[in-house]
């Protein structure tokens, strides 16, 4: 399936594979559910590791919970250092995972994050539980720019947006199972107030350790092998998997459709990596970077004053703000699941504008409404359902994006890069920006909140209907051929070194 011709001298040797379309024709199988579990899951974790601090930073503060620190310190210095430690470890694990391998960086950045919130559990003062925050984060961050490039590039084209989507949205699974954890936590009829927030940190470990087992099966990227000269290893791998579904089906496999030459290199500099995403392609990097601003805001606007807002103004109890909390990332998570086949049927630019631009305008309305206090804590939180629904949807197909129209080489880097620019904005910017304004007990200051994130989520809608590509149903190489690429031997779409560029 791959043909070599070594270099001159003792230069770089180039070989023509057709392991992509090998990659692209496969039905979907039980091969790709493993994929989907071993990788997918671990956003439950960082929904359920957010959600469950900012649930119990009140009892962290209590005398009596094993930890002297204040519940200003766990969700502002706290939640800085895991968004500094996400940032950090996305850009990290993100160079190293474009050049060592999508694998190897799935398996560590998961045991850096299960040692880390192993070691949050046993804090026994404020600078230890700062300390393993921060790495927690780390491990997370990384995790983003691994799994992400992992995913697209193990799943069909016909499926890649979907399961994309999905696998992102299930993020707020763990939000809506942390939500409700934390109203047991609280609970000192069941649970010692020093006892209680140690075993949902716990309960995380439990849930890692057994991903980190199926994930151990979970392969290589044949794509990252095919060019950094592991092409036999390759094609091994997707002869046995090639065998495996066609026993599964009955049926044989068509033959690939195309085949592309390319020139194996072992990395890429940062330069050449920089020079790519903004001078080969200085369209999409403003799509990515509007796209994650944009939804970074949005989900500040409502969720970092989320809990003061059903207090202060509709006189909700803070011990059950949890389960309003889990009723909000349960639309979260509908979203992506209901409207993630559409992103590949009806198309991304139509949906990702769509989803940007519709949940921009119904934060808007629902700004409006609760100006003119026509809504009380049930109707306020069903309108954040609604927003939520499109706006996941939304915010999940940033990620995909940004992991499928850059070139193979620069894959991680570049979801590393987006990730670490949302993340930073999200959790240094917002809480800056929206802080006072949630938290003074004024509407006209929550409205301004609200109408910040509309704003900006319906702006980079905009930006998406002009900018975004027509990426579903394609090869990643025919969305963006990779730098090692030299030409395609068959097959359609443009498969030159650098095509296209936009």
């Amino acid at each position: 399936m791959s043909n070599a011709v070594q270099g001159p001298g003792t230069g770089p040797r180039t070989i023509t594979t057709s392991v992509p379309a090998r990659l692209d024709r496969l039905p979907w199988s039980r091969w790709h559910w493993m994929i989907v579990i071993g990788l997918g899951t671990v956003w439950i974790l960082d929904g359920l590791e957010v959600t469950v601090v900012g649930n119990i930073a009140s009892r962290l503060s209590e005398p009596g919970s094993g930890l002297a620190i204040s519940d200003a310190q766990v969700t502002g210095l706290g939640a800085a250092l895991y968004v500094a430690g996400a940032c950090a470890g996305a850009l990290f694990f993100g160079w190293l995972t474009d050049r060592f391998g999508r694998k190897k960086l799935f398996l560590v950045t998961l045991a850096v994050y299960l040692a880390a919130t192993a070691m949050t559990a046993l804090s026994f003062t404020a600078w230890w539980f700062f300390l393993f925050r921060f790495l927690t984060g780390f491990g997370i961050g990384g995790e983003y720019a691994a799994i992400n490039s992992a995913i697209d590039e193990l799943i069909p084209s016909k499926y890649r947006g979907r399961v994309d989507l999905i696998i992102n949205g299930s993020y707020w699974l763990g939000a809506m199972g942390g939500a409700l954890l934390s109203v047991l936590a609280l609970n000192t009829d069941l649970l010692p107030k020093d006892i209680g927030w140690r075993l949902t940190f716990a309960l995380g470990v439990v849930l890692g350790l057994v991903i980190l087992l199926v994930r151990r099966h979970v392969p290589e990227s044949p794509r990252w092998m095919f060019i950094h000269g592991k092409e036999e290893g390759a094609e091994k791998l997707l002869d046995d998997v090639e065998h495996t579904v066609e026993e599964e089906t009955g049926r044989r496999l068509p033959e690939p459709g195309s085949s592309i030459t390319i020139e194996q290199r072992t990395s890429v500099g940062f330069v050449e990596i920089a020079r790519t995403l903004f001078k080969s392609y200085p369209k999409r990097a403003v799509l990515g970077f509007s796209l994650f601003i944009g939804q970074a805001f949005l989900y500040n606007a409502i969720t970092f004053g989320f809990s003061s807002i059903l207090v202060k103004f509709f006189d909700v109890s803070s011990g059950t703000t949890g389960y309003f909390f889990a009723v909000i990332a349960f639309g979260n998570f509908l979203g992506p699941l209901l409207l993630g086949k559409l992103f590949d049927t009806v198309g991304r630019r139509k949906m990702i504008a769509g989803t940007y631009v519709l949940s921009g305008v119904l934060l808007f309305v629902t700004a409006w409404l609760f100006a003119q206090g026509w809504l009380n804590s049930t109707t306020m939180t069903a309108c954040w359902c609604v927003v939520l629904f499109f706006a996941s949807a939304g915010a999940s197909s940033a990620y995909l994006t940004v992991s499928e129209i850059f070139p193979m080489e620069t894959r991680a880097m570049a979801i590393a890069l987006f990730y670490a620019i949302g993340t930073a904005a999200g959790g240094i910017s917002g809480p800056l920006v929206f802080s006072a304004l949630t938290s003074s007990g004024v509407v006209g200051d929550a409205v301004l909140a609200f109408s910040i994130g509309a704003a900006l989520m319906t702006a980079a809608g905009v930006v998406a209907a002009f900018l975004a590509v027509d990426a579903e149903g394609k090869s990643l190489e025919d969305i963006a051929a990779p730098l090692s690429a030299r030409l395609a031997a068959t097959g359609e779409g443009p498969t030159r070194p650098g095509a296209p560029a936009a």
